[in-house]
């Protein structure tokens, strides 16, 4: 892990989408952050020593989902497949298959394993896998505010975590997608899905993947920024540590028979392309229900002051 001083910093960015803006000055504690990603390797670890299984490798409640098809009650989890050629850009269900039986040891469902994938990070994690992990392992998930923190690596108001320039001269510094999504990967970087801990420098904290490679799990339920209104006469202050909303705000309007809650996303994925998510960078957000699992979603923990025994 690494210590971070914490300390006021500018959190969001008004250049990219609505859901990250306003700009606003925050300021979180001093804290510890994993280095890099949990990687498959570890997370084997945890399963062998607590016999945990995912969420991904337990069959739906057909209660928890009205309408769902009877058929659709198998262990599985999200797995992207490129198209063969351009989509409709608004109808992601033409890019994500549900795989019975892909899990976090079958990243691409059945036949498929991780012998090969010790150190990349591990996927198909729900959010309570990822606190499962994160309580045994004695840390916590981090604030969407700890993790932006961390990802800019000391580098106030810049876009990306290196910079404001996303392929400065033509170098590739995370793992996302080059050439046009979701079926022209033209492959820049080397990865047609994750990377190996360690592929790209670390940021200016000394910390591997906050951009790129996998999207990463909050504690924060998904809520939209405010900038709290001071009352006349008080003095102006820097709101320290702000989490998210509320959980039964969080909830997808879209599907309102779904009573689950969402949570914040950070970071990005390998499928973030420019013409197509441009989410790998510090500010980037994204809701994510908290029962949902893909090929692309990852985790790593924070150790606070009040998380030492």
């Amino acid at each position: 892990m690494r210590h971070l001083d914490g300390g006021v910093f500018l959190m969001g960015s008004e250049r990219f989408y609505p859901e990250e803006a306003p700009v606003r000055p925050v300021r979180v504690d001093p804290f510890w952050i994993d280095e890099a990603p949990v990687t498959n390797r570890q997370f084997a670890q945890f399963v062998a020593a607590t016999g945990h299984r995912t969420l991904a490798e337990i069959a739906p409640d057909p209660a928890d989902y009205p309408g769902m098809p009877i058929e659709m009650a198998q262990p599985g989890s999200l797995v992207f497949e490129p198209t063969a050629g351009p989509v409709d850009l608004q109808d992601y269900s033409l890019w994500w298959r549900f795989a019975f039986g892909a899990d976090w040891r079958h990243p691409l469902g059945p036949g498929s394993a991780i012998d090969d994938l010790a150190d990349h990070p591990v996927v198909h994690i729900a959010y309570g896998d990822a606190q499962a992990y994160a309580a045994w392992a004695g840390k916590s998930l981090p604030s969407e505010a700890e993790w932006e923190y961390a990802a800019r690596g000391g580098l106030d108001g810049a876009e990306f975590a290196w910079g404001d320039e996303l392929a400065p001269e033509g170098r590739m510094l995370a793992n996302y997608w080059q050439g046009a999504f979701p079926f022209a990967n033209q492959l820049l970087d080397g990865w047609e899905r994750t990377s190996p801990i360690g592929t790209y420098p670390p940021n200016g904290y000394g910390l591997f993947d906050m951009i790129g490679n996998v999207w990463e799990w909050t504690a924060d339920w998904w809520s939209l920024p405010t900038i709290e209104k001071k009352k006349r006469g008080n003095a102006c202050c820097v709101p320290a540590n702000p989490r998210g909303g509320r959980e039964r705000d969080s909830r997808d309007p879209v599907t309102p028979d779904v009573r689950i809650g969402r949570k914040v996303l950070k970071g990005g994925s390998h499928l973030c392309a420019a013409n197509y998510c441009q989410r790998y960078r510090p500010a980037a957000r994204h809701a994510q229900t908290i029962d949902s699992s893909t090929s692309h979603i990852g985790f790593r923990c924070v150790l606070r002051r009040k998380d030492r025994p």
